[in-house]
């Protein structure tokens, strides 16, 4: 047997409004404007698949210990390396052992549900828990339906023997090479095909079958069912399935379309953690993810539900929010159009694979020392005791930073020095536990830092590389505040 130990959940704090988004295109599409409602949640400049997948865990592993977990898999559609283990860069970031199997899954927008089945059955073969991710930042055309009902998040599961805080009751699978979508390769952006061929003969056709089965498997009557999680931003398809299987209409779950819109692969996970958020123990819920064909999960919350120390999840990470409603700043996030930056920006940003390696345990993982002497804590490690009265030689043990709050020491916002969303926020952060750095900061608006500001690290890009296609990650701080 194998279950659901813990979760978690990330979605951006900037929400970019629909109406924002309609104004600026309804111009050379009138149609747009019926979908000109709510928002959708907006990656900031230094976000992306990867870290909201690493913030999700971290936010799954609250008051988790970390050196038992065995695997790591990462689904997504939109990864920042086609060549490259991003899920080895989330170990790494997450500071988890070295010794953990790590897998990438994608290629399709089940790929979030399909790689969940394969981890739940790798966890009930296997011993050791497996933390797994699914994120997803999708680009689209200007003006396009699909980019106005897509957002980023992601969503992170702890999986693990047992039954955990939800068991798994059993799961169905079917390929078929519907293609509602795709995105060939080297192409930037999906070819999307029309609406009502995708609900008559895709979703109304696959999804149904797929979900019977699995009832008539576990043996377990649709009108048991509690929570219906199916993500589809086309309306009344989930309740009209729901209505063809037995499932009661109350049991169908928000698709939080107007909170944050469709986070592609990541969206039957992230509709999965806000059910458990509201799920009471021994209810049922039916996960289904679609996309050339479907899968479908049946889960049953236990009594350990109650127990699992409280996080921010997709519920907390809803509420962490502020409202976007300049669509030029996304298109400019998103590289959708040219910029003109400036020179300070013509700098060489190559990256050396050299030392990035050398010094992964800080850069990645944000990895200080601590004095076994004299019990100093410093950032970065270093062979001597930075405290004066000891300054021992060889005395460090790793100590890791990322978990660790701080404190605004000093302070700048700099409109001299480029950056993509200005000004650039960046000053001294004295954390509790000893040790300070210089920092940027993130997620910070103008004029609202103070000195004495507590302060949290979240992991983010650094700086792109558009000669080489290479994204640096480093750790940034942000107000604590806005993490509650």
């Amino acid at each position: 047997m194998a279950g659901i130990t813990a979760y978690g959940g990330y979605i951006p704090r900037l929400r970019l409004s629909r109406k924002s988004m309609v104004d600026a295109n309804s111009w050379a599409n009138s149609a747009l404007k019926g979908q000109a409602k709510a928002e959708r949640s907006m990656c900031n400049w230094d976000e992306d698949s990867l870290t909201m997948a690493v913030e999700a865990g971290r936010d799954c592993l609250t008051a988790q210990p970390r050196d038992s977990i065995a695997a790591v898999y990462l689904a997504s559609t939109s990864l920042p390396f086609d060549d490259r283990l991003n899920a080895g860069i989330a170990v790494a970031a997450l500071n988890l052992p070295g010794g953990v199997r790590t897998l990438d899954i994608t290629a399709s927008q089940r790929a979030g549900t399909s790689g969940l089945i394969a981890a739940l059955q790798a966890v009930a073969g296997e011993d050791g828990p497996l933390l797994y991710l699914a994120a997803e930042k999708r680009r689209a055309k200007g003006g396009s339906p699909l980019e106005l009902s897509s957002g980023d998040g992601a969503a992170a599961l702890l999986l693990g023997p047992g039954d955990g805080i939800a068991r798994l009751l059993g799961s169905h699978s079917q390929a078929v090479d519907f293609i509602d979508h795709y995105r060939g390769q080297g192409r930037q952006f999906d070819y999307v095909w029309e609406e009502r061929w995708i609900r008559d003969e895709g979703y109304l056709k696959i999804v149904p079958p797929v979900l019977a089965a699995l009832l008539e498997k576990t043996g377990v009557k649709a009108s048991e069912i509690a929570h219906f999680c199916l993500p589809c931003t086309l309306g009344r398809v989930t309740p009209a399935i729901a209505k063809t299987l037995g499932i009661a209409e109350e049991a169908v779950r928000d698709n939080l379309h107007a909170a944050c819109g469709e986070t592609g692969t990541a969206h039957a996970l992230v509709m999965l953690v806000r059910a458990l958020e509201e799920s009471k123990p021994g209810e049922k819920i039916l996960v289904a993810g679609f996309g050339q064909g479907c899968d479908a999960l049946l889960f049953e919350t236990t009594a350990a539900l109650k127990t699992l120390a409280p996080r921010l999840g997709i519920k907390g990470s809803l509420a962490r929010r502020k409202a976007e409603t300049n669509y030029n700043k996304f298109l400019a996030f998103n590289d959708l159009v040219t910029v003109e930056k400036g020179m300070r920006a013509e700098v060489d940003k190559q990256t050396a694979l050299s030392t990035l390696y050398r010094k992964r345990d800080m850069l990645t993982g944000l990895i200080g020392g601590r004095c076994e002497k004299c019990g100093t804590v410093q950032f970065p490690k270093s062979n001597v005791c930075v405290n004066p009265n000891c300054n021992a030689l060889h005395s460090q043990i790793d100590r890791p930073f990322a978990e660790m709050g701080g404190r605004v020491n000093s302070f700048t916002a700099d409109l001299l020095t480029y950056c993509p969303d200005p000004p650039a926020h960046y000053g001294m952060v004295q954390f509790a536990e000893g040790g300070r750095m210089m920092m940027d900061f993130t997620d910070v608006d103008t004029g609202s830092i103070e000195v004495g500001m507590p302060m949290r690290m979240m992991f983010r890009v650094k700086e792109y590389d558009p000669v080489r296609g290479f994204t640096k990650y480093f750790w940034k701080a942000a107000p604590a505040a806005a993490q509650a």
